[in-house]
This record gives structure tokens, C-alpha cells and sequence, in this order.
């Protein structure tokens, strides 16, 4: 292996599912870097609060693949399992064949969480070397936010409301903020979301079980013109009962784009009145897939480098608000779980990637 520095990745640490709400850290041998892999030491690693939070609680559907789109995630949802797609981190050794100038280059990775690991270069997005590694380790959620975009198409002067302002909600705030838009209004139960949802330019955002929030919403939507409601509005609560709200808050001919997964929890519709009568539009939204109508110009490279750019609009020192050693990633899922309030975006630092 030519360059290495093993010292202490040996071996590593790794986060594993072994029952509903139950995690535990393995420690284990290191496969070293076969030919065209490097071997990388993770420096941090971020959990997701919407998918991986359903798959520790249990609620992610059975018999399929936690992730047909990569490679490690792609076994079929059955405990003991790891998860985890956010991994950045330094390369530390390379296999045969591996040009020398990936040693101690700063990369990501769609990986479960774990201190080390080899992975073919192809797989791997080499990041600016001052790009802060807490900031790349948002990625992914910038580059949901880049899809959702792309698959609402909003436009100069709608009216534009975004339901839920977990951290895809806030990234999203964060881009649809940079448009020309007439009004862009948040929604969500916790004042820690909205103040971040604020400060990333959203013109008001509201708590939706508050009394007066439909009529205030309704004022911030221009409800005294004939075409009053929202042109969009992007269902990212994560609660079921959040996509008949969002039905309820578009206008006629309104695009609801639903980036929310419920995973086993159904959403009942009453789609007997508004909708039908409302031309009501329904877009599903996910980011393992392009949408048909881009496929001939865009691919998941060019949106993921198109995420990268936009990295910059997140101020990760105000939304990452909780560090956890991967020693104690059971204390991590545990707050996201139980904490919604207290929580943005929860990391999970590897301290031997430092070396």
C-alpha cells in the first residue's frame, strides 16, 4: 500500500443498528485499500434527522434497500445494519494504481458511519483543501435542497412556503432565498428552526399549531387577491398530516413538491375538496433520482458540484449546534430522537482522522 500512514486506523470504530432505537460502536479491522481504493481517515461524520432518524427508530419499510444508490447501503433493511451517508474525511493510504496526489487529500463520501474506511477514488468527491470539514460534511443536505429546487422550479414573483425547517428545510430556505420571490414563508413547531430559518432570509416563519397562524399566513400569501395561496409549497415536516396542511395552503394550480419520506406511517388525504377544485399539483421529490426532465443535461456529479457551491450559504458554526466523539453516537441519535427543540444539525467527530 503504497504512502501509508496506518498508526492508529488499524482499526476503526463503526456505528451499527442492532434493534429499533438501539446503537452500539464496534470496533474492527480495517480492509485495506485495494487496487484503485485509498484508504480514508474520517474526520467527521453527519447524521441525518429525517432518513436515518426513521431508520434508528424503526420505521424504515422492510424488504427494501436502505440505499440502492450506494454501494454500502445497498443490503436490505434488516437488523444488525449501518447507516449514515455524510462522511468526510482525510486520505491516509493508497492502493496499486492510485495516483500519489490523493495522499492527504481532503474528501467526501456517501458512507455509513464509521473512523475509517477504502473506497475506490471514483466513489469519492475531492473537496477544496480550506473548505471546512464540519461545512462539506453538509452536503448531502445541501444537494437535497439543490433537487428539491430543481423539481419545484419556483419563479420570479411566487409565493413560495416551505413546511418544516429541519436542516433540508433550512438548505432549501437558504437557496429559495437568493430568488426574486414575492413572499417566502417558513413553518415550524420549534423557535430554534425558525430563528435559524430567519436569519437564512425567510420573510416570516411561523409556528403552524400557534391560533392565528392560517389567518396571518393567509395575510403573508396576499389573500385579498383573487389568486391568493402559495404558487409552492414544499412539504418537508416529516409528519404525515404536514401534506394535507400543505394541500390547504396552495393556491389554484399551486405546485406541492413533497420532500418528506414517512417511511411506514401512512398520510391520509382528504382530497374531496381544495384539491380537486384547486388544480392542486402533486411533485414527488427525492435525491437518489434526477427527475426525467432534467436527465439530458444534468447528472448526479454536476448536481452534487452544484451543492458544493452552494455550500457557502450555510453558516454551519450556527447550525451545527451538537458534537458528539463517535464513542458516543447512542447519546447522539438518543437527543435528535427525543430533543427536535434543542437540535439543528448533530455531528459525529473522529478524532483519529486528525492525525
Amino acid at each position: 500500500m503504497g504512502g501509508s500512514r496506518l498508526g492508529r486506523l488499524l482499526t476503526r470504530r463503526a456505528v451499527c443498528f442492532t434493534a429499533p432505537r438501539e446503537v452500539v460502536v464496534q470496533e474492527e479491522p480495517v480492509a485495506s485499500p485495494e487496487k484503485g481504493e485509498v484508504l480514508v481517515a474520517t474526520l467527521v461524520s453527519a447524521i441525518s434527522a429525517g432518513t436515518e432518524l426513521l431508520a434508528y427508530r424503526g420505521l424504515l419499510p422492510e424488504g427494501m434497500a436502505l440505499d440502492a444508490t450506494i454501494p454500502e447501503l445497498a443490503g436490505e433493511i434488516r437488523y444488525p445494519f449501518r447507516y449514515g451517508y455524510a462522511s468526510v474525511g482525510r486520505v491516509r493510504g493508497l492502493g496499486a494504481e492510485v495516483d500519489a496526489a490523493w495522499l492527504g487529500r481532503l474528501v467526501f463520501a456517501f458512507h455509513p458511519h464509521v473512523s475509517a474506511f477504502s473506497l475506490a477514488t471514483n466513489e469519492l468527491l475531492a473537496l477544496p483543501d480550506d473548505l471546512a470539514p464540519e461545512l462539506a460534511a453538509l452536503l448531502p443536505t445541501m444537494e437535497t435542497a439543490v433537487n428539491l429546487l430543481m423539481d419545484g422550479q419556483p419563479s420570479i414573483g411566487e409565493r413560495v412556503v416551505v413546511s418544516g425547517q429541519g436542516m433540508v428545510g433550512l438548505a432549501t430556505t437558504a437557496l429559495l432565498a437568493t430568488m426574486p420571490l414575492a413572499v417566502l414563508v417558513t413553518l415550524d413547531r420549534h423557535a430554534l428552526r425558525r430563528d435559524a430559518s430567519l436569519a437564512l432570509g425567510a420573510a416570516a416563519s411561523l409556528d403552524p399549531r400557534r391560533d392565528g397562524t392560517r389567518e396571518r399566513l393567509v395575510e403573508l400569501l396576499d389573500g385579498n387577491d383573487a389568486t391568493g395561496g402559495a404558487d409552492l409549497v414544499y412539504e418537508l415536516s416529516g409528519d404525515p398530516a404536514g401534506l394535507d396542511a400543505a394541500i390547504e395552503v396552495s393556491g389554484f394550480g399551486g405546485r406541492v413538491v413533497v420532500g418528506s419520506w414517512y417511511g411506514r406511517e401512512p398520510a391520509a388525504l382528504h382530497l374531496g375538496g381544495r384539491f380537486h377544485r384547486g388544480r392542486t399539483r402533486l411533485v414527488s421529490s427525492q435525491v437518489s433520482t434526477i427527475a426525467p426532465e432534467h436527465t439530458g443535461r444534468w447528472t448526479k456529479r454536476r448536481r452534487l458540484r452544484t451543492a458544493l457551491r452552494a455550500l457557502a450559504r450555510l453558516p454551519a458554526e450556527r447550525l451545527v449546534t451538537h458534537r458528539f466523539p463517535i464513542d458516543r453516537a447512542a447519546e447522539a441519535y438518543a437527543l435528535l430522537d427525543e430533543h427536535a427543540d434543542r437540535t439543528l444539525q448533530v455531528l459525529l467527530v473522529h478524532p483519529e482522522g486528525a492525525g
